[in-house]
């Protein structure tokens, strides 16, 4: 039955295709150009974009064009990535691959080996392969950039700060499209909001957003479980950026309802990692490796679903390829066409594997984690020592104007983590009890346990030689002395 419910947004896409007029600026393409038939692709990628949409229950998020685009297609409830930094998250988005199969174990740039191996398939380049124009808006941020053969590039370097200016994306974009004149066409469009750069300068750029939302418009994440005037100051200019991503997604959706598009292009938005805060961005933590995830596929799904599946980020090349009719690769992941109905295959993942390595320079603390949707298991593989990266800003325990004891035993276990985090994610969803030690958890432990250590000994976990954990340690500390 679910198949019967199709949108009309979807439905009509085979007899419009032969219909639609060449994409590429106000004039549109030449007359004699021929139009193509293949679906196009329009990946969305938001830097730090946590799940503070409207669509997804946030009510101080000011998203209404995203909003939009869920009821158009699929809300992935249960979506997450890799790992919740940035270069890392976007290796496996691009590759299909987790960081510590790919290479890409943490930021780019900030230890020489940490990018993708020699021969990796990613995602531009099989498309590419395939016959598509492909390009990009806003940073690439992974490594080498040779691994990544876009035709058309904008401001892909590792600062794609650029891409605040909100209007200047639209107009490449539509330059874009001008030059893919009439050919299929892969667009990875990376919106720099809502990236932690907490000034006034970033509360509002070339006056986006026009209205500002102060800290007396808005509450603290709840996952948080802290609260004070300097926190909410700083959460209030996460969402002023959240809302000027948000605009600038709409900009790009109404360029393409201009050239009549969206009725063959599959569009997915997705963050790359959690929000920048405290227990998120560079942890293991369900606010920092749950992010959004919607997938707009003409002809595919049940317009306006929210989705229970567990699905990983890894899934997306799969995705696209299978979008487009490209015979699949390697990958980790599996597209998500059999998920994008009312009721999933009884096949699919029940377990949702994510990995930390590090971040930049002096971040090394590796940690491995498996969930089966109910109970998730943090596996801290140095946790004879401090946490290193307690992640700045304001919104600390110490500014906080109220306490639970709860909350700073989580804050505790964040700075001081012992071997294994154990949650019952129903009952706590923050991740504020460790049952690890608990006697009648002791099964559950245990099935978890073998479940993550037989993914890491699948994959080929270069961090299960303790001889290569301390060479790591070793090479960060050598560059940070």
């Amino acid at each position: 039955m679910a198949r019967l419910k199709l949108s009309l947004y979807g439905a009509a896409v085979l007899m419009l295709a032969a219909l639609l007029p060449a994409c590429g600026g106000e004039e549109g393409a030449a007359p004699d150009e021929a139009v193509s038939d293949r679906l196009n692709v329009l990946l969305i990628t938001a830097d730090d974009l946590g799940r503070t949409l409207g669509s997804y229950g946030d009510n101080f998020a000011r998203t209404p064009n995203i909003d939009e685009l869920a009821e158009k297609g699929v809300l992935f409830e249960r979506a997450f990535v890799t790992q919740a930094s940035c270069s890392s998250s976007r290796s496996s988005i691009l590759t299909g691959l987790y960081p510590s199969q790919n290479g890409q174990l943490g930021l780019a740039g900030s230890l020489p080996e940490y990018r993708l191996k020699p021969g990796i398939a990613t995602l531009p380049g099989l498309l590419r392969s395939a016959g598509y124009f492909t390009g990009i808006l806003g940073k690439l941020h992974v490594a080498p950039s040779e691994a990544f053969p876009f035709d058309y590039r904008w401001a892909d370097s590792e600062n794609g700060a650029a891409t605040r200016d909100i209007q200047q994306v639209r107009d490449r974009a539509e330059q874009f499209l001008t030059q893919a004149r009439g050919k299929p066409f892969f667009l990875y469009v990376n919106l720099f909001d809502p990236h932690r750069e907490f000034d006034a300068q970033s509360n509002q750029f070339m006056g986006f957003p026009a209205d500002l939302q102060t800290a007396d418009d808005i509450a603290p994440f709840p996952y948080l479980g802290l609260d004070g005037p300097a926190i909410r100051e700083e959460i209030a200019i996460y969402y002023n950026a959240v809302s000027r991503l948000d605009t600038g997604v709409g900009l790009l959706l109404r360029l393409f309802e201009q050239n009549q598009l969206l009725e063959n292009t599959l569009v997915i938005i997705v963050g790359d990692h959690g929000v920048p805060f405290i227990r998120a961005k560079t942890t293991s933590y369900e606010a920092g490796v749950a992010v959004p995830l919607i997938v707009v596929w003409p002809g595919v799904g049940v317009e306006g679903l929210r989705s229970e599946a567990l699905v990983s980020t890894v899934d997306l090349l799969p995705t696209v390829l299978d979008a487009v009719g490209e015979e699949a690769v390697r990958s980790a992941g599996h597209s998500l066409r059999d998920v994008m109905w009312d009721t999933p295959p009884a096949d699919w993942r029940k377990l949702l594997f994510t990995e930390y390595t590090s971040h930049a320079t002096a971040h090394f603390y590796p940690r491995r984690s498996v969930s089966n949707g109910r109970f998730k298991l943090i596996h801290n593989l140095e946790s004879q020592r401090a946490n290193p990266i307690i992640f700045q800003g304001k919104a600390r325990p110490e500014a906080s104007t109220e306490l639970d004891p709860v909350v700073v035993g989580a804050y505790e276990t964040l700075a001081f983590p012992p071997a294994f985090e154990l949650y019952d994610l129903a009952r706590d969803p923050y991740e504020r009890v460790n049952l690890a030690a608990e006697a009648r958890y002791g099964q559950t432990l245990q099935e978890l346990q073998d479940a993550l250590l037989k993914w890491r000994e699948s994959q080929g976990d270069p961090l299960l030689d303790q001889a290569e954990i301390d060479r790591l340690r070793r090479a960060h500390h050598e560059l940070v002395k």
